[in-house]
């Protein structure tokens, strides 16, 4: 799917229902646009993953409840996306995790194998450096923002937690390895 129909799309799945889910992804998207450096002849890919990240918490495509499948789910069965773009959204910032916590890893998992390595963790690198509103923040800022959101108890919470090492080590390691290729 090329950048700017994923722009499009997410637009009109979020803009009107969702706007500061919206502005996030907007956020991701432009965020995206700066790993060109990293990711080479990848940008593309993932620049459209992080236009369509949370696409499934449109109400209109919202299923089960969990945006990371629901969004994979339509990008896979009406948009037929690329498989390792529906990759990315469906497994996107550690959501196997959360996935566990809500009984829906097997599905996860059956569905959607995880992407590459290098590509999740860029993608990540965008959605745990970007706010809810699209403002930039530092990792720490954003995870300590969704526990905000959420409270202790929440399922996105408990998930949150569990992931923070995975998130800090791939958000240093996406922003460290920025820096080697914008020097090079």
């Amino acid at each position: 799917m090329q950048v700017d129909r994923a722009r499009a799309l997410a637009e009109s799945l979020l803009a009107e229902p969702l706007p500061r889910r919206w502005a996030h992804s907007r956020a991701v998207g432009a965020q995206a646009e700066t790993l060109g450096p990293l990711l080479g002849p990848d940008t593309e890919l993932l620049v459209a993953a992080a236009w369509l990240h949370d696409i499934g918490y449109a109400p209109s495509i919202a299923h089960t409840g969990f945006h990371p499948i629901d969004g994979a789910r339509y990008l896979r069965n009406i948009e037929q996306a690329d498989d390792v773009l529906c990759r990315l959204v469906a497994h996107h910032s550690c959501a196997v995790i959360e996935a566990e916590e809500r009984g829906l890893a097997d599905k996860l998992t059956t569905e959607f194998a995880p992407p590459p390595d290098y590509l999740a963790d860029a993608l990540l690198y965008c959605d745990m450096t970007t706010g809810p509103s699209g403002e930039r923040l530092d990792v720490e800022q954003r995870l300590e923002e969704i526990h905000g959101r959420y409270g202790d108890k929440d399922v996105v919470s408990r998930s949150i937690r569990r992931a923070t090492p995975g998130i800090l080590a791939a958000v240093k390691a996406t922003a460290e390895a920025l820096a080697r290729a914008r020097s090079a």
